[in-house]
């Protein structure tokens, strides 16, 4: 009896270890919660909306690697003014160009928020990454 139990438990473990039917569709790797950081801007781009982006981009991607190669985080540069786009208009009540962190679990989104004060701190860089660092963190923290 006892043979017959030790034989079964490496048995299963060989499949779980060399079968690729065990994990074919990687389901334990895939994140069922992110957080997605999104750049709106517009069909007519001017300095001032290029270096939102850019720092934006720069604070996301040398603050939150791991995140981002993890999927945890994702950011997003969409146009909001293309026509597959315009419900993002409606939907987060922009007005402008911005920045919105988004909350998805299980593919709905939980929460949103408008991280509208981007144009009190484009003018200084250091201020700027702060705001984006503090308001992903809070994000991110839901994640746990």
């Amino acid at each position: 009896m006892m043979r017959k139990l030790l034989f079964s438990a490496i048995l299963a473990s060989f499949f779980v270890a060399f079968c690729p039917i065990a994990d074919a569709d990687n389901t334990s790797n895939k994140v069922n919660a992110n957080v997605i950081v999104y750049y709106f801007h517009g069909n007519f781009r001017c300095p001032t909306c290029h270096k939102l982006e850019q720092y934006t981009k720069e604070a996301i991607e040398s603050s939150y690697k791991d995140e981002l190669s993890s999927g945890k985080l994702v950011f997003k540069v969409v146009n909001a003014e293309e026509k597959e786009n315009e419900h993002y208009m409606k939907d987060y009540g922009l007005y402008t160009r911005s920045v919105v962190l988004s909350l998805v679990k299980d593919g709905k989104e939980i929460r949103y928020k408008n991280l509208d004060k981007i144009w009190d701190y484009v003018g200084d860089k250091q201020k700027f990454f702060d705001y984006i660092k503090s308001e992903t963190n809070d994000f991110l923290k839901d994640l746990q």
